[in-house]
Formats: C-alpha cells, structure tokens, sequence
C-alpha cells in the first residue's frame, strides 16, 4: 500500500497549482527513486515514444534520462486542473556530453487516483538546441520564486 500524497483531488486552482510546484521541486532533485514515490506502483507513462509502466520502469527510465541531462533543471506551469487530472507546460534545459546545451520544452497530462499518487502520465516533448548565452533556467527555483 501506498502513503498519500497531498494535496488530494478533487483539486482547486491553489492545489493545483502546489501539486505542479511538488512535482517541479522533486524533478530538480534528479533523484528516481524519490520522485517514483509520487507515482503509483502500477502507473503508466507516455513520455516521447517510449511506454512505461510502474515505478521500477519509471525509476529506470529516470536513470537513463539524468545521466545523459547533465546539469537538468526543469520549470513547470499549471495550465488546467480539472476533479483529479491537471495539465501542465514545462521546460526545462540542460547539456549533453559533448557540451550542447539544449531547451526542451513540452506539455504533459497527469491523473491522480484518490491518495494523490499520480497514475498516469502523458508527456509531449520537443528539443531546441540553444547557446549557453541563451540559458534562462539556472537550477532549482529559489525558495522566494513561488
């Protein structure tokens, strides 16, 4: 079984909108194993052309992601909230091994099941390759940038 995660839904436009910051600030940390937690064990992800399902895919997948996205950092933004499903548009930016930073920007559609655990996830993604003088995201949002 699984802990709750608040907020709940039904969401409001200021839960929604926490829920969005949550997830933001646990993306920053780069950390699989903590941000799989907000997931529900048997979730189902789209992200790009790949198809996840539950937390041991999704703790791989984020593996994978933050050894190539070398110094990832992600801003997200609420756009729709409805009972338990919120829309968001993000972006986020980081370099590859060969030191080309890019911009990755995308929307993502998530459902919450009544412990507030995320069961699924649908995210669209694009790439833009940027100089490093064209960088707006310096790691995680200061504390006071809410």
């Amino acid at each position: 079984m699984s802990a709750a995660r608040p907020p709940l839904p039904p969401f409001t436009a200021e839960t929604a909108a926490q829920k969005v910051r949550m997830a933001e600030d646990g993306w920053n940390t780069r950390d699989p194993q903590r941000v799989s937690l907000a997931y529900t064990p048997d979730s189902v992800w789209r992200n790009r052309h790949e198809f996840l399902t539950g937390r041991d895919q999704i703790v791989e997948f984020l593996t994978r992601k933050w050894a190539k996205e070398n110094q990832y950092a992600l801003r997200k933004q609420l756009w729709a909230f409805t009972e338990n499903r919120i829309a968001v548009r993000f972006q986020y930016e980081w370099h590859d091994a060969g030191g080309q930073w890019w911009r990755s920007h995308g929307n993502e559609l998530w459902e919450f099941d009544a412990d507030g655990l995320m069961s699924r996830r649908e995210a669209s993604i694009n790439d833009v390759p940027i100089s490093e003088d064209d960088r707006t995201i310096f790691g995680p949002r200061p504390g006071g940038d809410r």
